[in-house]
């Protein structure tokens, strides 16, 4: 499988990353432990997990049982732990199930990493990510009404200094070896790489966000961020929430999807969403292509990317999106999906 720099770090990730958010309650700690055993087989060597999963939905009760799965892996499988490069994530302000929703800080930052590092039984983090800042993000379908105005500089950059501190002091401990984003911004990813040059703070690697067919948010600002700061997309949610794989057409939920688990996830496919997913499947339909197959592809494409993350529930999703890693689009199907793109822009 093809590997892409992450950052500056010197190290390679591939294409395609697992992500595990469903590991504890859609998926089982078999299942999990299984898809990590082909996922590392087929190629992959980077996996994407948070404190706060398992989601669909997130609640107090299972909080850190994904990381606790992996852990487990890692206890059955005492060897394999240099095979591939692990990111978990510090949840942010607001989860009142975490930390009674506190912010991120110096006085967060430590104790939430020894509890990932339990967890995980593992004694170090490849990749420490800040899950959302602490100021908000336009993400998580926020964008449309996203208003920064009331953001303090002043108190934004005494945080990042804060933060990048008490990071340092978790890499020279080795609990963790590079540190990157979620849901942030392109001012954020600037500032973040222009605090840690002046405070000698970890240098941010990546930034995890939103973005598919349907989700090209990141392909302005950010992608120049990406280009001039080497700081890559991780893009999560790839399929958009499953509307790209067309197992939600003619009104359709199947039992046990994430629109049946989180009820309000429906209200994404609305009126102007419609057609632009059947303009995307009406693509992949006309070259004979598996919709999943290609809207990962097309992910891998993109020029600012560093890697794709997608879950899989079953074994056997995980194996048909795997499929995906060895096709390469055509230059006819990258028109044709440019076009579907200028024709329903930011469909939700």
């Amino acid at each position: 499988m093809k590997t892409n720099p992450l950052g500056r770090t010197g190290l390679h990730v591939s294409q395609l990353c697992l992500g595990t958010m469903t590991f504890g309650t859609q998926t089982s700690q078999a299942e999990g432990h299984a898809q990590m055993d082909m996922a590392l087989a087929r190629g992959i060597n980077f996996v994407d997990t948070a404190e706060m999963y398992p989601v669909n939905p997130v609640s107090r009760e299972t909080i850190g049982r994904t990381e606790e799965i992996l852990g487990n892996w890692h206890r059955a499988n005492p060897s394999r732990r240099g095979e591939y490069i692990l990111a978990t994530k510090h949840s942010g302000e607001g989860l009142q199930a975490v930390r009674d929703g506190a912010p991120i800080s110096s006085a967060t930052i430590a104790a939430t990493i020894e509890g990932s590092l339990k967890r995980l039984q593992t004694d170090y983090i490849d990749l420490y990510q800040f899950h959302w800042p602490n100021r908000g993000s336009y993400m998580f379908r926020k964008n449309w009404r996203y208003d920064p105005s009331s953001q303090s500089r002043a108190e934004t950059i005494a945080h990042m200094e804060d933060a990048l501190g008490a990071l340092q002091k978790q890499v020279e401990k080795g609990n963790i070896r590079h540190f990157g984003l979620s849901n942030e911004s392109a001012w954020g990813c600037s500032m973040w790489a222009m605090m840690a040059e002046k405070t000698g703070g970890p240098r941010v690697a990546s930034v995890q966000n939103e973005y598919s067919l349907l989700c090209r948010l990141f392909d302005t600002d950010l992608a120049e961020v990406a280009a001039n700061e080497d700081i890559g997309l991780l893009s999560y949610s790839p399929l958009a929430v499953g509307l790209l794989t067309g197992k939600y057409q003619g009104q359709a939920v199947p039992e046990g999807s994430r629109m049946s688990l989180v009820p309000e996830l429906g209200g994404r496919m609305t009126d102007r969403v419609r057609p632009a997913v059947d303009a995307y499947l009406a693509v992949a339909a006309r070259y004979g292509l598996d919709p999943v197959h290609m809207a990962l592809a097309w992910c891998c494409k993109r020029p600012f990317m560093t890697s794709v993350i997608f879950g899989a529930t079953t074994l056997a999703q995980l194996e048909h999106a795997l499929e995906a890693a060895d096709l390469e689009l055509s230059d006819e199907v990258m028109k044709e999906l440019d076009a579907a793109h200028k024709a329903h822009p930011m469909p939700f």
